[in-house]
């Protein structure tokens, strides 16, 4: 189940390499935009391009002993570069750095969050249209319904995916912003026209209006919105939990031949990668409270958003990209018995009919509640009994009297539960 988080994209993105890459790229496009307005010369601005770099270990070693990281970066930074360096930062407040490679980093954690949920849709399109016309009894309150299919049941959980998507497009829009604006806000130290420039470099457009950090409403959306497609998984995989129960038995996760499901009990088979997935979700909605919590700061910013987002956003990220990857490989490889799903319709002996005899009846002109009651009384009866619905409808005069042999047959036909398939996935997955 770790094989292909081995490619490690996720990981490697929030990785402190790459942060702190993202940090020089705006240090330097800041140089650049101050070159363009005159205050450094060409010739620093190429020397601070050619020599600029870090090292971790070394950004690490000073932070340790001074306490504050982007100081240490650049003290580290400036170690490379030499007497240019002292235009490198000019202007500029901790968080200009930080918040815009912030957005940066979510960004290209989006898109590859967007790239795994459209692997899971195909998935899903594929297992939907080749399970189209398979019965399976549909249950509300936990009780038979009536049948549906199974590729209706992976339709609803494509269509709830792709509004996911369209969530999380709006909130990395919201988030495709920098700011370089100082220490409360105000470009006391450095003209709107330079924020201008180094967005444009980083193809990010520009926060209307901040403080010296960008406001976290636009942070709390993204981590609800991963939260809420964790929800999405979460629900996929208890459902397919309640189905591989053994009363159920209609739909297993892959187990593999080598696999083992007790320490006790050889016999188990148990739905581990889903109940995975389940107890994951529950940690993406407890960093979406954090999330939230780190709206409220004091005055123009405080630090206490800081020390969570740390945690919150790599581990939402690398979690739910993971969740994603579990899920994938469960509709891939499910195991589904159509046999025993056949079987569980039959235990409700065909009493779901009932709806379609409701409505003929009404529609030969008995009265709704006199049809109900003799519907009903008979739908009991033949559960109660264990006798088929449709054979006990056949002693029913009242019935009988009004509908011919050819229309009971139609209603008594599992074709009715098929009818609009089509229609419907065309609608999910090609609209």
């Amino acid at each position: 189940m770790i094989e292909r988080y081995s490619r490690k994209k996720m990981k490697d993105l929030w990785s402190l390499e790459n942060k702190f890459q993202k940090w020089l790229d705006i240090e330097i496009a800041a140089c650049e935009a101050h070159e363009t307005l005159g205050n450094i010369t060409k010739e620093s601005l190429k020397t601070i391009k050619d020599k600029a770099k870090f090292d971790v270990p070394g950004i690490l070693k000073i932070e340790a002993e001074i306490h504050h990281d982007v100081i240490a970066f650049l003290t580290n930074v400036a170690s490379y570069i030499g007497p240019d360096s002292r235009f490198v930062h000019l202007g500029l407040t901790s968080s200009d750095v930080v918040d815009t490679a912030f957005a940066l980093l979510i960004r290209e954690a989006g898109e590859l969050i967007q790239k795994e949920i459209n692997v899971l849709i195909d998935l899903l399109k594929t297992q939907a249209y080749a399970y189209k016309e398979t019965l399976m009894m549909g249950r509300t309150h936990g009780v038979h319904a009536e049948p549906m299919t199974l590729g209706l049941k992976l339709a609803v959980w494509a269509a709830e995916l792709k509004r996911h998507q369209t969530r999380l497009t709006q909130a990395l829009e919201d988030l495709r912003v920098g700011k370089v604006s100082g220490a409360v806000g105000n470009y006391a130290h450095m003209p709107p026209s330079l924020e201008k420039l180094v967005c444009e470099k980083l193809t990010l457009s520009i926060a209307s209006v901040s403080t010296q950090i960008l406001q976290r409403d636009r942070h709390a959306a993204f981590i609800n919105c991963l939260a809420m497609i964790g929800g999405t998984l979460e629900k996929m995989a208890v459902e397919i939990r309640l189905l591989q129960k053994t009363e159920c038995n209609e739909i297993m996760e892959p187990f593999s031949k080598l696999q083992k499901g007790s320490s006790a009990m050889p016999h188990k088979r148990n739905p581990i990668t889903c109940e995975r997935i389940t107890g994951l979700a529950r940690v993406l909605r407890g960093y979406a409270v954090s999330a939230m919590e780190n709206q409220a700061l004091w005055h123009e910013r405080d630090i206490s958003h800081s020390s969570a987002e740390r945690i919150i956003f790599p581990d939402a990220c690398i979690g739910l990209d993971y969740m994603l990857s579990l899920m994938q490989k469960v509709i891939k490889g499910m195991q589904v018995n159509e046999k025993e799903m056949q079987r569980n319709i039959d235990q409700s002996y065909h009493v779901f009919f009932s709806q379609k005899l409701l409505l003929e009846l009404i529609n030969k002109g008995m009265l709704r509640e006199d049809a109900y009651r003799l519907v009903q009384r008979n739908a009991h009866k033949a559960f109660d009994e264990k006798v088929l619905f449709e054979t006990l409808i056949q002693n029913e005069d009242a019935i009988n009297n009004l509908l011919s042999k050819e229309e009971l047959a139609n209603i008594f036909s599992f074709k009715n539960y098929c009818t609009h398939n089509d229609q419907i996935l065309e609608r999910v997955f090609n609209h």
